[in-house]
C-alpha cells in the first residue's frame, strides 16, 4: 500500500480540521425573543403532552387489570372444577417467571389476589368503568380493606375523580370516609344556587378526623415548626381536594376594631374563601353569629369581585342536629357545622392519651393575637 506524500497528510488534515471547525450546533433562542402568543402555545403543546401521558398511563393500567382479571378467572375456575390448592399456585407462578423472565407481578401471592379480584367481580362490567385505570396496586388495597362491593366503588370512583395515590386511598379507607362525606349541617341548598349548592354539599363532612393533633411536640421549638408544617398538611388531606391554606389567626380590621378568624382557606373547586372557626365545647347557636361576621368581613376585605361569597366551616367538639338546623335558618351565607374527633388518642393508654395537647390548648394558641403567626404570615 502505498504511503501518501507528506504534503498530501497535511492536505489531509487541514481539510479534516476545516471540517470540524465548520460544525455548530443550532442555539435556542431566549424566549423574550418569542412571539407573544408562544406561552400561549407552550402551553397547549404541554397540556397535550400531559394528557397524552396520562392516557397512556391509564388504558396500560386498564389492559394489566383486565389480564390479571382473566387470569385469576381462569384460576377461580380450576379451583372450582378441580378442587386443587395452594401447590398449583406455587408451581404455576415459578413457570411463568421463567417462561417470562422479564416479566413481573406473577408471584404466587399476586396470583392469588387475581383470583380474589376475579372472585370480587364475576362479571366484566367493573372492567367497563373508569375505576379499572387505576394502578393494580390500588385494587389489591381495595380488596384487602374492603368487603362491600358498593364502598369497593366508591372509593375507587373517588380515587380516579381525586387521583388518590396508593397512601391517600388507604388513608382514606381507614377514616372511613364514605360515611363521612357530605354529612355536615348546612343551610347551603337555602344561601348558594344548585350546582354550587351541590357541590359545596360534598365538599364538606362530618366528621372531621384530627388524629394527626396527637403529633404535636411542644418540648421542642423546631420540633413544632416541623409538626406544624405537617399538620397544614393532614389538615389540607382531611378537608379534601380544592382547599389551599391562606392562613392562622387571620386579623380582620373593621372601623377600630380586629378579629381574628381561626383558619382561613381558598377552595379552588368552589371558587371562594373558606373561613374555619375552631371550637372545643358543643355547638352553640352564637357561634354561628361570630362566623358569619368573619364571613362579611373576608367578603368585603379579601375576596375578588370574581370570588363566589365565602363559606363558613364551624367545627365544634360535638352537637345537636336539631339545634344546628334551627340555628342556620334564617343565616343569608353558606354556613357548614361539623364534629372534629381525635381517634388516635382513643387507641392510646390513658397515661399516654393524657400528656396529649388538648384542642382547647391548640385553640387558646390560635386565639393568641400576640403570637408570631397572628397575622397569618
Amino acid at each position: 500500500m502505498a504511503t501518501p506524500a507528506p504534503s498530501e497528510s497535511v492536505a489531509s488534515h487541514e481539510s479534516a480540521a476545516s471540517a470540524e471547525t465548520t460544525v455548530a450546533f443550532e442555539s435556542t433562542p431566549p424566549r423574550s425573543g418569542m412571539p407573544e402568543w408562544y406561552p400561549e402555545l407552550l402551553d397547549q403543546v404541554s397540556d397535550t403532552i400531559s394528557s397524552g401521558r396520562a392516557r397512556a398511563v391509564s388504558a396500560a393500567n386498564q389492559e394489566l387489570v383486565r389480564a390479571y382479571w382473566s387470569i385469576g378467572r381462569n384460576l377461580l375456575a380450576r379451583e372450582t372444577a378441580e378442587g386443587w390448592g395452594a401447590r398449583v399456585v406455587t408451581r404455576l407462578s415459578a413457570d411463568l417467571r421463567e417462561r417470562f423472565p422479564e416479566a413481573r407481578g406473577f408471584s404466587p401471592r399476586n396470583l392469588r389476589y387475581m383470583k380474589s379480584f376475579a372472585a370480587a367481580w364475576p362479571d366484566l362490567a367493573m372492567l367497563q368503568t373508569a375505576s379499572a385505570t387505576l394502578p393494580w396496586s390500588h385494587h389489591v388495597l381495595l380488596l384487602e380493606k374492603l368487603s362491600e362491593p358498593v364502598v369497593r366503588l366508591w372509593y375507587a370512583d373517588a380515587a380516579v375523580r381525586h387521583g388518590w395515590s396508593h397512601t391517600v386511598l388507604g388513608h382514606q379507607i381507614e377514616s372511613r370516609l364514605h360515611e363521612r362525606s357530605g354529612k355536615a349541617i348546612n343551610n347551603f341548598t337555602a344561601t348558594l344556587p344548585g350546582p354550587e349548592s351541590d357541590l359545596a354539599q360534598q365538599s364538606f363532612k362530618d366528621p372531621y378526623v384530627f388524629d394527626f393533633v396527637a403529633m404535636t411536640d411542644k418540648r421542642n421549638e423546631r420540633g413544632l415548626e416541623h409538626q406544624l408544617v405537617l399538620h397544614i398538611q393532614k389538615f389540607l388531606l382531611e378537608l379534601g381536594q380544592g382547599f389551599a391554606f391562606v392562613g392562622q389567626q387571620v386579623r380582620l380590621t373593621i372601623g377600630d376594631d380586629e378579629f381574628y378568624a381561626d383558619l382561613l382557606f381558598y377552595n379552588f373547586k368552589l371558587r371562594c374563601f373558606v373561613v374555619v372557626e375552631l371550637k372545643a365545647t358543643p355547638f352553640k347557636p352564637e357561634y354561628l353569629g361570630q362566623i358569619n361576621m368573619y364571613m362579611s368581613a373576608v367578603d368585603d376585605l379579601l375576596s375578588h369581585p370574581d370570588d363566589k361569597p365565602t363559606i363558613g366551616l364551624l367545627l365544634c367538639k360535638t352537637k345537636n342536629n336539631v339545634v344546628a338546623e334551627y340555628s342556620l335558618r334564617g343565616f343569608t351565607k353558606p354556613i357548614g357545622v361539623a364534629e372534629w374527633e381525635t381517634e388516635i388518642v382513643r387507641s392510646l393508654p390513658e397515661e399516654f392519651a393524657s400528656t396529649l395537647p388538648s384542642i382547647e390548648t391548640l385553640e387558646a394558641e390560635l386565639a393568641d393575637p400576640g403570637s408570631p403567626d397572628s397575622t397569618g404570615r
